[in-house]
């Protein structure tokens, strides 16, 4: 987990570098928007402590961006050219907290172990999703589609109606999803594919 420092104010990024690091966190520092998405990668976790007013890209226009980008990371403004209009926007568009300098050492650190819970909740569930979805696709389509009406609370022999086949083959195909996605039972199976959906 890093916590991507984004000012254009040095004497701003060093002080805040310099805090953070005596959290014993990691930090990372840019002194604009654009270097900071010429540096980011997916896969990289942790949170943005992001000014409002900056030069080419400002903070509520990088917000928008790493959106669009489906960029993880929650983001914490910090700014001295705050106002209330600006802060509903910015919380509006998901910002995990809008602090106003000189903020506090315990203040941003609260906010940033916050936003790390946040960011670590969020990579869990992809997590989960993603191992839910590799599990998903390794069924067949008549796996699939036995597996769905099982789900829908249709019987065995419903689905052998609707699908055109005999009790025993739904039978076997319902065992070789359960075999396939490692579970013992329709509520584990109903669990897996609700997660693929999260």
């Amino acid at each position: 987990m890093t916590v991507f420092i984004i000012d254009d104010d040095v004497a701003v990024l060093d002080s805040l570098t310099l805090m953070i690091e005596q959290a014993e966190l990691n930090v990372q520092a840019f002194h604009s928007a654009r270097a900071f998405l010429d540096y980011y990668h997916p896969g990289m976790l942790g949170c943005v402590v992001l000014d409002i007013k900056m030069p080419e890209i400002d903070g509520l226009h990088l917000q928008q961006k790493l959106i669009e980008l489906n960029v993880p990371l929650p983001v914490i403004f910090l700014t001295g050219h705050g106002n209330i209009p600006m802060s509903v926007k910015a919380m509006k568009s998901g910002a995990s907290d809008f602090l106003t300098k000189p903020v506090k050492r315990d203040k941003l650190m609260t906010c940033i172990e916050s936003a790390f819970e946040e960011c670590k909740n969020w990579h869990i569930k992809q997590t989960t999703r993603q191992h839910a979805q590799n599990l998903l696709s390794t069924l067949t389509d008549r796996e699939m589609e036995v597996m769905k009406l099982a789900l829908d609370g249709q019987a065995n022999k419903q689905i052998a109606v609707e699908l055109g086949i005999s009790h025993r083959t739904v039978e076997i195909h319902k065992s070789r999803v359960l075999q396939k996605t490692g579970v013992d039972n329709l509520l584990e199976l109903a669990r897996i594919v609700a997660d693929t959906a999260a």
